[in-house]
């Protein structure tokens, strides 16, 4: 982009009402430098602020061109009066990582003694730095240069740390009601502008609604010294999804500026609910250094027996103990770690200030804690001192005489910097190592950003594997996906990552679904996965969803940082009626646990160790995508031995198909997954290291057992859009039986995709088509029906043995991959539509129900807005139900009977599961 482009753009810009956008490339900061140059330039006063105060930090193309021409005004090669060498270096200072590390260790082991000194002041603020920007100082040291001895002893002093100012011991804030109930990500960064997501101010206009924000605007103007916190009245803030650009979002509106010389970057916003934070939602808040509260401000009306009143649904009814209504102010004490109203004492907090937390809040994020840890042990052990005890210890919980659970397991054997020998239990805080690591394309822009502004350029080599997804754009490849999609896959491709697309264009484009790769190239059942993604959750080693700059984290270092969480187990027993398929065993788990536990949701933050034993991978992946539904943490599957070897097998042949196709790179990463299954393979055949199990003397939060003689029907996920209480709405806790809705409720729409089918399912909508084919001599909708493949591999086995053939003959399109759609569809015709593998309707983001429409879905999302939006006189509903039903809801046009279900399943493959006889405990 030349500048005449960018004054061109910025003139589109304001009639957005949006400010320039922060430039990246650099070429136009290379122009702009010349106009600074030129002291009669008509634009020269504009340039300096650009440079100033626009240029996007870390190692993109603009911020090496930035940090040079610095270093020209330091040395006094270049002169801008209005840049002094002092100045130059507080800019440096504030480029985080990148080429202003390499300027800055430049200028420090120069021969200008003065300049080195005031260099390494700088540099003694700095935290991102990698290999080799520490070899260069490690060999500096070495020989004999005292300016980085004194770099080395003040890291060893973690003094970028120490030097901070301490957290305030009072934050005010004023509350904002941003929704009653649980709050979906969807709310704070809608799916479908996920295109905007790496433009933060544009993509800011999409927080809540305009009136929301200027609501919030006019309590941030009128409390000038308070911060705005948004509440999940009722509910739970941040369900569905980690999603960074929901915090960015808050943060932008709320927060506060991370740095004067970087815009539309904020920081340490304040986010509340009365049932706390979604785990996953609450880790990105710890990423900018914000706070998470868990209010209790509502709590169950108990009679005078202590006995929990229901109303006449049986729900809980709630009693408000005290308000927070919007307007409120409330002091957040850090100190005594208690929530304020003037000098009443509402509730303890002290879950959001551990010491660790406190620690993430100094240090404006995270990230800072993680690489200032990493650079104070390199600066220890090069200066060869014990490490100065500076951050809060690790907390460690070790109970003697106590067994592990399957997580406990995994994380004693991945952990980093523990003590030597000590058994950690639930609640220790551990750094561990990550083996697979997945991003995302609608977060991809974003995670690239992350790596920019940490100043990473290669992935780090301890982890096995790591894969950039193309699926939440599959849909539709218009203007935005063309503009993005290519940029994002050569920069993650040559990152290190094997990416959907191929740069080169040497192998064909994939599209599939980001879980199901992930969880064929998860080649070990003790792995640890990060994706970019809330539904990471594999059938194979413990998954954990993560925004894009955990992701970025993971990419860049090999690890993840977080406390072991509990464990609930979850066993079964009867015998699943022939009827039935495993999806209705998946919803019933969550209503049977529900029941169990009087609507307490024993899943919530926690790991759900499920006993499914005899599913193969493909198969018990419908069930720990689903823990993302039941607000899990993460979920572990314990498999057979026989069977998690089916499943290392079936890994290893989709991987060979990935290689075959051209995918590998020049470190041959999928290669060196097929060796890493074939040793765990081999291990577990010749006995030397069964499949994993968690100790019979494992301790659990809670245990459920479910029951499937019980499961008599269909279960169906139902948002409820009509519930008078506003906060039981599009959740994922109301399961109903298909009987419920006595085969007269109205479908308008019927799709099958998403995460949660394998081809099993794809065989059964072929089945059923067949079976009435030959009974009708035709199959007619009455609504339509779109089917997304998960994979390509799925299409082409479906192919070879011929369930494709019946799929197309009564499709009215088919995708086409030469040719793929430009737009997404606004309307839908009573037929089939055979749509690119990918994530479709379930994304939000591209295609979408007509508005109003009662979609029934295999999908996970019931969120209002996501698969289809509401009209005046109309609420969109998304019923979420098994492949057979929905098949079966769109030939008839409304749902079946119970009848007619069992009459049209008959003869059909359905997904079984029976119970391991075996005691799946070591």
């Amino acid at each position: 982009m030349t500048y005449k482009d960018y004054i061109q753009e910025i003139e589109e810009r304001k009639n957005q009402g949006l400010n320039p956008k922060p430039i990246d490339g650099a070429e136009l900061l290379s122009e702009i430098i010349e106009q600074i140059k030129d002291l009669n330039n008509e634009y020269r006063e504009d340039s300096l602020k650009f440079f100033i105060y626009n240029v996007v930090p870390g190692t993109t193309p603009a911020a090496n061109v930035k940090a040079n021409f610095l270093k020209e005004i330091v040395l006094g090669q270049s002169v801008v009066a209005e840049i002094t060498p002092a100045f130059a270096l507080e800019l440096l200072a504030h480029m985080k990582g990148g080429t202003s590390i390499k300027v800055l260790l430049d200028l420090a082991l120069g021969n200008d003694v003065a300049i080195a000194k005031e260099a390494a002041e700088v540099l003694k603020t700095q935290v991102f730095l990698y290999e080799a920007d520490t070899d260069r100082l490690e060999a500096a040291f070495k020989n004999g240069n005292e300016i980085a001895k004194d770099i080395l002893e003040s890291y060893a002093k973690a003094e970028f740390f120490t030097k901070l100012p301490e957290i305030a011991e009072e934050i005010k804030v004023v509350t904002f009601i941003a929704g009653e109930g649980d709050i979906s990500t969807d709310l704070l960064s809608p799916g479908n502008q996920a295109h905007s997501r790496s433009d933060r101010e544009l993509h800011g206009k999409c927080l809540i609604s305009p009136e929301a924000q200027a609501e919030i605007k006019a309590l941030a103007d009128a409390n000038p010294d308070k911060s705005v916190m948004l509440i999940a009245e009722k509910g739970t803030m941040g369900v569905g999804s980690s999603r960074m650009s929901g915090v960015n979002n808050v943060a932008l509106w709320s927060g506060k500026q991370a740095s004067p010389y970087v815009p539309f970057i904020n920081i340490a916003p304040i986010v509340a609910g009365t049932n706390g934070i979604s785990p996953i939602f609450l880790t990105t808040v710890d990423v900018t250094g914000g706070i998470g509260l868990d209010l209790k401000n509502w709590v169950k009306k108990l009679d005078e027996n202590g006995n929990v009143v229901r109303n006449e649904s049986g729900d809980p009814i709630l009693e408000e103990v005290y308000s927070v209504a919007t307007g409120t102010v409330l002091t957040i004490n850090t100190k005594t770690k208690k929530l304020y109203n003037g000098d009443k004492e509402l509730i303890d907090i002290s879950k959001a200030f551990t010491p660790q937390k406190i620690e993430f809040i100094k240090a404006g994020g995270s990230y800072a804690i993680v690489f200032g840890k990493k650079l104070q042990t390199f600066a220890s052990k090069t200066l060869g001192i014990p490490i100065v005890p500076v951050y809060a210890p690790s907390k460690e919980v070790s109970i003697e005489g106590q067994g592990l659970t399957a997580v406990e397991k995994i994380f004693n054997k991945n952990a980093v910097g523990t003590t030597p020998g000590k058994i950690l239990h639930a609640g220790s805080d551990v750094r561990v190592t990550v083996n697979i690591v997945g991003s995302q394309d609608t977060t991809g822009l974003m995670t690239s950003q992350e790596l920019e502004s940490m100043a990473a350029t290669v992935i780090s080599p301890i982890v096995d594997g790591a894969y950039q997804s193309g699926c939440h754009t599959a849909s539709v490849w218009d203007n935005k996906s063309k503009a993005n999609i290519p940029r994002l896959m050569k920069f993650m491709n040559d990152f290190g990552l094997i990416t959907a697309r191929d740069p080169k264009g040497v192998y064909h484009s994939m599209t599939d679904v980001i879980h199901k790769v992930l969880n064929d190239i998860t080649v070990n059942e003790w792995a640890i996965i990060i994706g970019g993604d809330s539904h990471t959750r594999m059938s194979k080693g413990v998954a954990f969803g993560a925004d894009s700059g955990t992701v970025a984290l993971a990419l860049a270092t090999g690890e993840a940082s977080m406390p072991i969480p509990e464990s609930v187990k979850v066993t079964f027993k009867g015998d699943m009626k022939g009827y039935m398929d495993f999806r209705d065993v998946v919803h019933a788990t969550q209503a049977q646990m529900l029941k169990t536990f009087g609507g307490e949701n024993v899943f919530q933050g926690r790991i759900i160790e499920v006993h499914l034993g005899t599913l193969n991978a493909d198969q018990a992946f419908t069930f720990t995508d689903w823990t993302a539904e039941m607000k899990a943490k993460a979920s572990i599957c314990i498999s057979e031995d026989y069977t998690l070897i089916e499943s290392l097998e079936m890994a290893k042949g989709r991987i060979q198909i990935m290689i075959d196709k051209g995918m590998d790179n020049k470190n041959e990463v999928l290669k060196g997954l097929i060796a890493i299954a074939d040793k765990r393979i081999a291990e577990i055949i010749s006995g030397e290291k069964p499949a994993l199990r968690p100790d019979a003397n494992a301790k659990y939060y809670a245990e459920v057992v479910v029951d499937l003689d019980v499961i008599a029907e269909p279960m169906i996920a139902d948002p409820d859009v009509n519930n008078a209480d506003v906060s039981k709405r599009y959740t994922h806790d109301t399961i109903r039986p298909l009987s419920f809705y006595g085969g007269v409720k109205k479908v308008d729409l019927g799709f099958i995709g998403s995460c949660m089918v394998h081809k099993g399912d794809m065989k059964i909508l072929a089945h059923m088509l067949k079976n009435i084919d030959e009974q009708e001599g035709k199959v007619e909708f009455k609504a339509p029906l779109v089917v997304a493949p998960p994979t390509y591999n799925i299409v082409d086995e479906l192919k070879a043995e011929g369930d494709w053939e019946i799929l197309q003959k009564y499709s009215g399109f088919e995708f086409d991959d030469n040719v793929p759609k430009a737009a997404a569809r606004t309307s839908y015709e009573n037929m089939l539509y055979l749509e690119r593998p990918g994530c479709n309707l379930c994304m939000g983001n591209q295609e979408k129900a007509a508005k109003g429409d009662t979609v029934m879905a295999t999908s996970t999302r019931l969120f209002q807005g996501r698969v289809v939006e509401d009209t005046e006189g109309k609420k969109g509903e998304s019923l979420l139900s098994s492949t057979p039903v929905v098949v079966l809801s769109t030939i008839l046009g409304r749902t079946p009977t119970i009848e007619e279900y069992k009459t049209a399943v008959e003869g059909i493959n359905l997904t079984k599961f029976a119970p391991s006889h075996k005691l799946l405990v070591k």
